[in-house]
């Protein structure tokens, strides 16, 4: 498992003197280890939770998990609110910016993502998960809000979602 570790860690450390170097976004994508599955509650994924090495989480500029609680057959939310169909970006680490999760839609029918549309979250979660996704969008990468990146994202996300951008 050591020799493993190492290894990771040498890759992540490469990937971000190379995206130093060349001036470039490196978009990279991680496993998550069974400690999700395995912990109670909510089971969403966390930084720990990265497989193999502490150095992803180091070396990484932005970390994004794709978490959908109907996956692991959670039904509700804490607010007692169905979870089918639900999805959130969790933005777990953005060194140029905030951290904040971006309720969306999952069709699964269509394997995509949608905006949400303000009924189907809590009361007072429209207005707070509108703010998170602008307060995201304004700081990323230097753009202005409303830009839109090659990837189709807003803001400069990218296409970094379920990844870790070094």
């Amino acid at each position: 498992k050591g020799n493993r570790e190492q290894e990771v860690a040498f890759i992540s450390r490469t990937l971000k003197a190379i995206a130093k170097e060349l001036n470039v976004p490196v978009i990279a994508l991680s496993q998550l280890s069974r400690a999700t599955e395995m912990r109670g509650g909510s089971k969403r994924p966390q930084l720990s939770d990265l497989r193999e090495s502490g150095a992803i989480e180091q070396d990484a500029d932005i970390v994004a998990f794709i978490h959908r609680p109907e996956y692991y057959g959670i039904n509700q939310d804490e607010n007692g609110m169905p979870t089918a169909g639900m999805a959130e970006i969790i933005l777990a680490k953005h060194r140029n910016g905030a951290v904040c999760d971006v309720n969306l839609r999952f069709l699964k029918e269509q394997a995509r993502f949608a905006d949400m549309d303000d009924s189907m979250l809590p009361p007072g979660q429209a207005s707070e998960s509108q703010q998170a996704y602008d307060d995201y969008a304004s700081g990323s990468n230097g753009m202005p809000s409303g830009s839109v990146t090659p990837g189709g994202f807003p803001g400069g996300l990218g296409s970094a979602t379920g990844s870790s951008e070094f």
